[in-house]
């Protein structure tokens, strides 16, 4: 496990959503990252979570809701990881994982393409 504080965590986090080729982070509709420390407690093992509605889910009666939100969570993906590396190539995965949701791809095509 490395230490990583929250100030960097957020750099890391930032730096691998700024990574996201620009032409698909403009497709990105009603979405909002957020860092937690902790995941929830009935999932404690989590790294990242899509809440919403995914754009292949939405139709005609979407509107006037609030934003998605992508978390990505800082001790979770801290304990798997030993080094500031790790915890880039983990947070960098764990970012388009969720993006991915977003955009309706579900877990078992992110295992097939590398993104567990």
């Amino acid at each position: 496990m490395i230490d990583v504080d929250e100030d960097r965590f957020a750099e890391l986090v930032e730096a691998a959503f700024a990574a996201i080729p620009a032409e698909l982070a403009a497709l990105l509709d009603n979405v909002v990252l957020f860092i937690e420390d902790d995941a929830p407690d009935d999932e404690p093992d989590l790294l990242g979570l899509y809440d919403g509605v995914a754009l292949t889910e939405r139709d005609a009666s979407y509107g006037g809701v609030l934003p998605d939100r992508i978390l990505v969570f800082r001790r979770p993906t801290l304990a798997i990881c030993e080094t500031e590396a790790e915890v880039v190539e983990e947070v960098g995965i764990t970012v388009v994982h969720e993006i991915a949701h977003h955009f309706g791809i579900d877990d078992d095509r992110l295992h097939e393409l590398g993104y567990a």
